[in-house]
């Protein structure tokens, strides 16, 4: 059982419409980038941790790819011919379905870029928070810090 990969159990629409492998490969990657900072310095954790600040989750790139087309589709209405409104209302659409449902067609795609969610992000923060020392008496291996974020 130790060899074994944790399932994390966060519940969320994007994580349960993602496939099995994709998932399983973007958990493993979470538990990798934890394990290579175990024996790093504080100074070098709390870079880390400065990257995830800064890294976009699954909502922000689908809002960018959304906004992008939709412009993108106006504008070439405006300019050429007005069948490339069935651009924007397609990806409105698509955005909807999310607001909706928590998933829509390009999410696939994104996860398979490796394109994370919030939770998921945030996992990987308080496990190195944990591993640099941030709350005192916790646990401060990273795999207790993944059994106290995840399952």
């Amino acid at each position: 059982m130790a060899d074994q990969e944790p399932q994390f159990n966060i519940p969320e629409p994007v994580r349960a419409a993602t496939p099995d492998a994709v998932q399983a490969h973007l958990d493993h990657e979470i538990k990798e980038h934890i394990r290579s900072y175990e024996a790093r310095s504080k100074s070098e954790i709390s870079a880390r941790i400065r990257e995830l600040d800064r890294e976009w989750d699954i909502e922000r790139v689908l809002e960018l790819n959304a906004s992008s087309l939709a412009l993108t589709g106006t504008v070439l209405a405006a300019a050429v011919n007005k069948r490339w409104l069935a651009l924007p209302a397609v990806v409105l659409t698509f955005l909807v379905q999310h607001a909706i449902q928590g998933w829509c067609p390009p999410i696939p795609l994104f996860r398979r870029m490796g394109v994370r969610s919030r939770k998921e992000i945030d996992l990987e923060k308080y496990a190195l928070k944990v591993l640099r020392g941030d709350f005192g008496n916790a646990r401060s291996d990273a795999d207790g810090a993944l059994d106290s974020a995840g399952n």
